[in-house]
C-alpha cells in the first residue's frame, strides 16, 4: 500500500507553511513546517483564499506571477516546470490575465494540489473548499 503525500495526509493540498500570523478556521496544527487541517475542505479553503489574496491584494494575476509567488526559485524549487505544469493543467498561458472568479481559482488550485503532492485534485474536495470562503 502507498502511502500519501504528506501533504494529503496533513488536508494541506496546497502545502501552506504554518506561520502563527495566520489563524485558519479548520487549522490542526501540531508541528512542523507545514499547516494541518482538520479536513480537505478546510485546506483548500486556505489555499484558494491565498490565491484570492495574491490576485486581489498583491495583483498577480497570471500563472507566472502566481507560481513564482507560491513556490520561488529562491526557495530552491523548479518555478519553470511548476508554471508549465499549471499552464498545461488550467489551460491558461503563463501572461495571461486571469480574472479572479470560483472558476479560475478552482482551477489554480486543483494544478497545485496536483503539483504539490504528485495525484490529480478531487474536484469536489476544491469545491467544497470554496464553500468554506
Amino acid at each position: 500500500m502507498m502511502t500519501k503525500p504528506l501533504g494529503l495526509r496533513r488536508n494541506n493540498p496546497g502545502n501552506l507553511r504554518y506561520s502563527p500570523r495566520n489563524q485558519w478556521r479548520g487549522s490542526t496544527y501540531r508541528s512542523g513546517a507545514f499547516e494541518q487541517f482538520s479536513t480537505m475542505a478546510y485546506g483548500y479553503r486556505a489555499l484558494l483564499i491565498t490565491l484570492r489574496t495574491y490576485m486581489q491584494k498583491y495583483r498577480l494575476t497570471t500563472v507566472g506571477d502566481l507560481v513564482t509567488r507560491w513556490a520561488p526559485p529562491e526557495d530552491h524549487n523548479d518555478t519553470e516546470a511548476y508554471v508549465r505544469f499549471v499552464e498545461r493543467k488550467t489551460g491558461f498561458h503563463r501572461w495571461q490575465e486571469l480574472r479572479c472568479d470560483k472558476s479560475t481559482l478552482i482551477a489554480l488550485a486543483s494544478a497545485i494540489s496536483h503539483q504539490e503532492n504528485g495525484v490529480p485534485a478531487v474536484l469536489s474536495e476544491v469545491e467544497e473548499g470554496w464553500k468554506l470562503i
